[in-house]
């Protein structure tokens, strides 16, 4: 079990921000944070790794203590089993792929893991170049392939994707859930897409003015529990046209469209562009709006 219960006071953009914390994580799990800028998530993540001190609190994880104020400890960082990927990705440029994740592996052991690592996202043609030759997704791989070096039990990723084009977020996104997966990881994850948290997470933090306001499932918190049904999916509605006394709504999920049949009432609720939620209900598909506003 991950406990945390600690305080900061952070001074941000709106002024004083008091980043109040107690919460319970289960190993294993895909957690997300969310909220709007400012509200305490990477300022979590930092305190959570050792990288920022927290005013008073306690953190263990798995039994472990990393941080105990009352009695003046503090795991130092390096000893903090954790994987953090930014959205910089922070590789060195004078060194190969292969050397990034060597350098990451304790003096170059662990090379059996780092195969591994290689083959799984993809960088066996890569691992000779260096980060200055790579694209934007390719880097963001080798980060990721360098937190796993560590084989960290938490690893966090601080908005990872936010740089990259849709088709990019969607190959890293499956990468991400592979090695979830694959090394039974905890993770930790920030991103304001509501549809990669969907894909992705299984339990959803939302974040604001530095206190945890609300805790579920990604689709009870979008929703508000309000849609029921055996598939929930983010989409875009693109188009609405009538047809005699209904009205069609195309709507884009990932990379596939999807038509959803609603009458004029209905269809006054939406507009083009807008992001609903797809799901089942009595075997027809319905759409509902997404609640992500500040009154989550």
């Amino acid at each position: 079990m991950i406990e945390l219960d600690f305080e900061k006071t952070l001074n941000g953009a709106s002024g004083e921000l008091l980043l109040k914390v107690n919460q319970q994580i289960t190993p294993g799990r895909f957690v997300t944070l969310y909220g709007k800028s400012g509200a305490g998530k990477t300022s979590l993540l930092r305190i959570l790794a050792g990288l920022m001190q927290a005013d008073k609190g306690l953190i263990k994880v798995n039994g472990s203590t990393w941080l105990d104020s009352a009695n003046e400890f503090n795991l130092k960082p390096q000893k903090r089993k954790v994987g953090f990927v930014f959205q910089d990705y922070a590789l060195f440029p004078n060194m190969t792929v292969k050397e990034n994740l060597l350098f990451a592996s304790d003096n170059g052991k662990d090379k059996a893991l780092i195969r591994d690592l290689i083959d799984i996202v993809e960088l066996g043609e890569l691992q000779h170049r260096k980060p200055g030759t790579l694209s934007g997704g390719q880097k963001q791989r080798v980060a990721l392939a360098r937190a796993l070096v560590q084989q960290p039990e938490i690893l966090m990723l601080d908005e990872p994707l936010s740089a990259l084009d849709h088709e990019m977020r969607l190959k890293l996104q499956q990468y991400i859930l592979q090695v979830h997966r694959e090394y039974n990881l905890t993770t930790i994850l920030i991103s304001h897409d509501v549809s990669e948290i969907l894909k992705t997470s299984d339990t959803m933090l939302v974040l604001e003015h530095g206190k945890i306001i609300q805790k579920g499932t990604p689709a009870e918190v979008f929703s508000h529990k309000e849609v029921s049904g055996k598939f929930q999916f983010v989409g875009e509605i693109i188009k609405m046209e009538k047809q005699d006394v209904i009205y069609i709504l195309s709507i884009l999920i990932g990379n596939e469209l999807v038509k959803v049949v609603a009458d004029e009432r209905e269809v006054k609720k939406y507009t083009i562009g807008e992001r609903v939620i797809v799901a089942s209900k009595a075997f027809n598909p319905i759409i509902k709006k997404l609640h992500t506003s500040s009154s989550l």
